[in-house]
């Protein structure tokens, strides 16, 4: 037997009381509780990282998207041609954001996942100046049901882009 201060939070009562407990009762309810919080948990979720040739290649120690159980987390995608690995660096913005867009729609395919499961997405841009053709061609990508969205102006991307996006994804 030892003595320990049970918290009876989980029990809907916010208040400790002490308590001797035999070592097996103590140890099966420990065990219990962790394990009905850490199932539900998504950082026990399991990971994988995602590949596919059909979006430019990672240009860095990083993966094109990583599922962690049900979510899908996009790295940030530039204006760069999977085919042909070239970077529209002299593109005007809606083409730069046309080539992202794409890129995000093929890694989204090699999961299964479709634009409509974007929950997320943090656009960076060089210049706010192109905010509003950015947007214009971003919302032709989201005609319903627009995820959620946070939009800032950075003083510098990699490649020197004028554009990068990164979303998240949830199954349905």
């Amino acid at each position: 037997m030892f003595k320990t201060d049970v918290p009876l939070i989980a029990f809907g009562i916010s208040s400790t009381i002490k308590r001797y407990w035999p070592v097996s009762t103590a140890l099966a309810i420990a065990l219990a509780v962790h394990s009905s919080f850490s199932a539900a948990s998504p950082q026990h979720a399991e990971q994988r990282n995602l590949v596919t040739a059909n979006a430019p290649t990672a240009i860095g120690p990083y993966a094109q998207a990583v599922r962690a159980g049900e979510t899908l987390y996009l790295s940030g995608q530039l204006p760069i041609d999977p085919a042909s690995g070239a970077f529209l660096a002299d593109a005007p913005i809606e083409v730069q954001t046309s080539r992202v867009l794409d890129n995000i729609q093929a890694v989204l395919a090699a999961d299964g996942l479709e634009m409509r499961d974007i929950v997320s997405t943090t656009v960076y841009l060089k210049d706010l100046n192109d905010f509003t053709k950015m947007n214009e061609v971003y919302a032709s990508y989201f005609k319903q049901s627009p995820p959620a969205r946070v939009t800032v102006q950075v003083s510098r991307l990699p490649k020197d882009s004028a554009i990068e996006i990164s979303s998240i994804a949830q199954r349905r």
